[in-house]
């Protein structure tokens, strides 16, 4: 082998070398950036257990939606400033086609308040529904975990007293925090229902 092909094969093994070592610094900048901003799975609690859930939460379990109350909430929710995806599914067994007080069908955020009763339902129903009541040290959190601010938002403005009396109103805009961090948006003030006709 000449001494420029000598060369020229050392220069390729340098470059392949560096090529893959970029790549597998790029790979190591992605996964950790999806780590970061990777936030909670809360999930609905299984249809088989909506009836007790309801229950505990001191809702009603109906075979059908009610009429007689029939508001919709909008609610977000950071944990350590990370936004946690509201599922479907909360207070819905749709084997059994059962359906609790408060519901939700999809996963904006949306909470439908239909009762066959007036009645002031709350924040802390629903999450106690959801499996997540309010206050507890254990909010969405591992067993381990010290106990974490919690504070709720009401149409852009810090709510006060207990988080989990804070009223289920219509078209109201809910942000549930956990943790001292916020979000590095500002929080939602508002919610666009024109987006949901007939809600």
């Amino acid at each position: 082998m000449t001494r420029h092909r000598v060369l020229r094969v050392a220069a390729a093994v340098v470059l392949l070398t560096a090529a893959a070592a970029a790549a597998t610094a790029a790979a190591a900048a992605t996964a950790a950036t999806a780590t970061a901003i990777t936030a909670p799975s809360w999930p609905a609690p299984p249809p088989a257990e909506v009836p007790a859930a309801a229950h505990r939460a001191g809702l009603e379990i109906l075979g059908e939606e009610g009429t007689v109350l029939h508001v919709h909430v909008h609610l977000d929710v950071f944990v350590d400033g990370r936004p946690v995806t509201v599922p479907a599914g909360i207070g819905i067994d749709p084997v059994r086609r059962l359906y609790s007080e408060l519901h939700t069908h999809d996963t904006s955020g949306v909470i439908h308040v239909e009762a066959p009763r007036q009645a002031v339902f709350t924040l802390g129903q629903f999450m106690a529904e959801w499996g997540h009541p309010i206050p507890s040290a254990r909010l969405g959190a591992p067993a381990a975990s010290p106990r974490r601010a919690v504070t709720v938002w009401l149409d852009g403005r810090l709510a006060e007293g207990d988080p989990a009396a804070v009223p289920l109103r219509e078209h109201d805009e809910i942000a549930l925090v956990l943790g001292g961090a916020l979000p590095s948006a500002p929080l939602p003030a508002d919610y666009d229902w024109s987006r949901r006709p007939g809600l």
